[in-house]
């Protein structure tokens, strides 16, 4: 799924689109951070997060991915 990220530097907005979430939050995190942007936003195709929102969100999917996956282990362990 493609990302958005946009941001504003010196009154002149960019954009930019990433493939991965990994890729947005770290183009994210470039600009907030090494060029002084403001206003960085990341966009999904359905929801618009600021930075801290994204990084919430993606770790809550992270710990939502870990507990399916280690819950199916359990299962194949049982059946086996």
């Amino acid at each position: 799924m493609p990302y958005l990220v946009q941001g504003c530097i010196d009154d002149r907005t960019l954009a930019v689109t990433a493939n991965t979430a990994h890729e947005a939050f770290a183009k994210a995190i470039e600009w907030h951070v090494a060029k002084k942007s403001t206003d960085v936003s990341i966009y999904d195709g359905s929801k618009l997060y600021s930075i801290d929102e994204f990084a919430s969100a993606m770790a809550l999917q992270e710990i939502a991915n870990t507990v399916v996956k280690a819950n199916d282990n359990e299962a194949s362990g049982n059946n086996g």
